[in-house]
């Protein structure tokens, strides 16, 4: 390898992402949140999507026991909800922040969108996992544009 893992990682934060964060509900804990930006479509048939999640995040115990969660598309405002989630050891979502979905996962309901969905592979990517998911139901809101993640920074779209 010629360059720094910082290297790599500074180019990669050239490439705009949006920002979301993954909530759910172990059987046996409190309704949980974590901000994400690696989310990505995979398949419209059947509807899949996924997301990668760190090995040592303080969340991977939580989603190896949760097979069920959503994705929230965060709006350009909402730069809040991502800072309090990304903090670590604050993932316990506030009761004002989300609702019982349609198939009973919890969602933020002032998000852009939510995917309410089903585990369906894990594979192993270096230091991180990658979570591939079918889509149970969704919820399009369609109000705002997204809030989005570059270079490290938050940007919005312009226009």
């Amino acid at each position: 390898m010629t360059f720094s893992s910082r290297e790599f990682r500074d180019a990669l934060g050239c490439f705009a992402t949006g920002v979301c964060v993954v909530t759910g509900q172990p059987e046996d804990g409190a309704p949980f949140g974590m901000t994400v930006n690696s989310f990505a479509s995979v398949s419209l048939d059947p509807p899949l999507i996924l997301w990668s999640l760190q090995n040592d995040s303080d969340m991977y115990d939580t989603f190896a026991s949760c097979r069920r969660w959503a994705v929230n598309v965060l709006r350009s405002d909402q730069q809040e909800l991502s800072n309090r989630y990304a903090a670590k050891g604050a993932h316990e979502l506030d009761p004002a922040h989300f609702e019982p979905g349609t198939s009973g996962i919890p969602v933020m309901p002032t998000t852009l969108v939510s995917f309410e969905c089903e585990e369906d592979a894990r594979h192993a990517g270096g230091d991180h996992v990658i979570l591939v998911a079918k889509v149970l139901a969704m919820t399009h809101r369609d109000s705002g544009s997204p809030l989005l993640f570059c270079a490290g920074n938050y940007a919005t779209l312009a226009g």
